[in-house]
């Protein structure tokens, strides 16, 4: 139903894979950025299109584009970033997932599901988290049917439209660590 398209961006190799969804996960940034995005994100930047190349080559190669696996249409995309552990244990990370309203309900939840999955298997982390803006309603169920938990509200953590904003922290952690806790 769905597949991931790791994209890879690392000018310093000159190594490029899959960028020809970057449009798409530009257009989707910008549609939804209200969510996505504090009045920090473009500080040091000139534009969406540079602020997003330069997300993709700094969590390369944790950033994939998400394909629907019967037309391959791009669905949305998917990130992990701040890493807590060493190069060879990982304990967490943060994920980050935009997706294409048409692609909302079932798509997401498989998505969800199989992405926990892997990165658990994948990386061994022992934990995945998410921050979210407390008003993106349609995330908190998706989050929840992936296992995750809200953990806390960091109250005035950021700036959104110039006045503090808060930031919920859902986790999941994997079955191995439940088991072992």
């Amino acid at each position: 139903m769905i597949k991931f398209i790791k994209i890879v961006i690392d000018r310093k190799n000159q190594s490029f894979r899959n960028i020809q969804y970057i449009p798409q996960i530009i257009a989707l940034s910008g549609k939804f950025a209200r969510y996505l995005h504090d009045d920090y994100f473009f500080e040091n930047q000139k534009s969406l299109v540079e602020e997003i190349i330069n997300l993709i080559e700094k969590t390369t190669p944790f950033f994939w584009a998400v394909l629907d696996k019967k037309t391959n249409r791009f669905a949305g995309f998917v990130f992990l970033e701040n890493w807590v552990g060493a190069k060879n244990n990982f304990h967490s990370a943060e994920v980050t997932t935009c997706f294409s309203p048409e692609f909302w309900g079932k798509h997401t939840k498989i998505c969800a599901k199989r992405f926990v999955k892997y990165c658990f298997k994948k990386y061994k982390l022992k934990k995945l988290k998410a921050y979210i803006f407390p008003q993106n309603f349609r995330v908190k169920p998706l989050l929840k049917f992936a296992g995750f938990k809200r953990e806390a509200v960091l109250r005035g953590e950021t700036l959104k439209n110039g006045e503090l904003q808060d930031v919920e922290v859902f986790a999941v952690v994997s079955e191995v660590e439940r088991v072992n806790r």
